[in-house]
C-alpha cells in the first residue's frame, strides 16, 4: 500500500464516528490488560499504547517470568497476541460488538495461560457501559481505521522531533486510551497545585498524580464534543495568567474556552505545503507561551540543536 503523497489523509469525524467510538473501547480493553500487569509508573506512564509501523502496541507486558504483547494491526486488520515463548494468537478486526471483542480477547489470553482480570467498565466515557454488556458499539470501517493509524504515524513523527528539543523531564510520545489521544508532556520541574479532578469515570487521585507537577502538554485528538473535527492541542497545567490570550502560530490556531487548550485543526496541517513546519510552529509557540508566562528555566530545560537524529559513520 503506497502512502507517499497522501501521508496526511483526511479524517472527517462524521465519516467514521461509529468506528472511532468502538475502537476507543477496544483500545481501553487492551490498555487495561497492560495496566493490570504493569508496575505503576509516575503520571500513569505504564498504561498507554505506542505507535508502530502497523498500528498500536502495548509493548512487552510482564506475566510472572513470561512476557507478552498485544498489537493492533491496521494494515492486515487483526489483533495479534505474541508471547516470548514463541506462541501467538490472532483475532480479526471486523465489525463486532465490544462485548464480543472483550470475550474473545480474554478467552485467548486464558488459553495462552495468561489469565488476567481487568476493571470491566470504560474510563473517561460518558454513560459508560460495562464491556461485557456493550452490544451497542460494533462498528469497524477498515479504511478509516487505517487512516487514523496513518495520521498517528505522522503525528508521532513530528511530536518525537519536538520532544528532542527538551532536555528536562519529558514524557514519551504515547497514546492514552482513556481520552484516545497521542500526547507528549514537558515538565518544568516544579510541583503543581492539586488538580481539581472531576474527569468523568476517572478517580480524582489518578488525575492528581498525573498532574502533580507543572506541565506543558501537546498532542493529537480525533475530536468530539464542542470540536467535532480532528485536531492538535496544547495546554498548560496550571494555566498561567494570560495564557489564553497569547498569540500563537499559525494564525488559524485558537484558544478553546471549553477545553482550556490551544487548538489547531488537523486539516490546516494536512492541507499545508509544509505540514511538519506548520505543526512544529504550533507546538513550539504554544509551549513558549506556557514556559514564558510560567517562568520556566529555559536555559536548563531546552536546547536549540537536538542531536538525537545524528547519523553517519565515524
Amino acid at each position: 500500500m503506497a502512502i507517499e503523497g497522501n501521508a496526511w489523509p483526511s479524517l472527517p469525524l462524521e465519516k467514521w464516528e461509529g468506528t472511532y467510538e468502538t475502537l476507543r473501547l477496544w483500545f481501553q480493553i487492551v490498555g487495561k490488560v497492560r495496566l493490570s500487569q504493569t508496575p505503576w509508573i509516575n503520571h500513569s506512564w505504564h498504561v498507554p499504547l505506542y505507535v508502530t509501523t502497523r498500528g498500536l502496541t502495548t509493548s512487552p507486558i510482564p506475566y510472572g517470568a513470561r512476557a507478552f504483547e498485544i498489537d493492533f494491526d491496521f494494515i492486515r486488520h487483526r489483533l495479534l497476541i505474541q508471547v516470548n515463548d514463541g506462541t501467538e494468537r490472532e483475532l480479526p478486526l471486523r465489525p463486532q460488538s465490544v462485548s464480543r471483542f472483550y470475550e474473545e480477547l480474554l478467552g485467548e489470553l486464558e488459553e495462552l495461560d495468561l489469565g488476567v482480570t481487568i476493571h470491566g467498565t470504560p474510563n473517561e466515557v460518558e454513560g459508560a457501559i460495562p464491556f461485557a454488556d456493550d452490544h451497542d458499539h460494533a462498528s469497524y470501517d477498515p479504511e478509516y481505521a487505517n487512516r487514523f493509524w496513518r495520521v498517528l504515524v505522522q503525528a508521532d513523527r513530528v511530536l518525537q522531533r519536538f520532544r528532542a528539543h527538551f532536555i528536562g523531564k519529558n514524557s514519551p510520545v504515547h497514546f492514552f486510551w482513556g481520552s484516545c489521544d497521542l500526547a507528549v508532556t514537558r515538565f518544568s520541574g516544579r510541583p503543581a497545585p492539586p488538580h481539581p479532578g472531576g474527569i468523568v469515570n476517572l478517580p480524582d487521585w489518578i488525575v492528581r498524580e498525573a498532574y502533580s507537577h507543572e506541565v506543558s502538554s501537546a498532542g493529537f485528538w480525533p475530536g468530539g464534543g464542542p470540536h467535532p473535527f480532528p485536531l492538535f492541542y496544547s495546554y498548560a497545567y496550571p494555566e498561567p495568567d494570560g495564557f489564553n490570550s497569547m498569540k500563537v502560530q499559525p494564525d488559524t490556531a485558537f484558544y478553546s474556552a471549553e477545553l482550556r487548550e490551544f487548538i489547531l485543526p488537523y486539516d490546516v496541517v494536512r492541507e499545508a505545503d509544509r505540514p511538519d513546519e506548520v505543526l512544529m510552529d504550533f507546538l513550539q509557540s504554544t509551549y513558549a507561551a506556557a514556559a514564558n508566562l510560567g517562568k520556566w528555566d529555559s536555559v536548563r530545560l531546552e536546547r536549540d540543536d537536538p542531536t538525537s537524529n545524528r547519523g553517519g559513520t565515524k
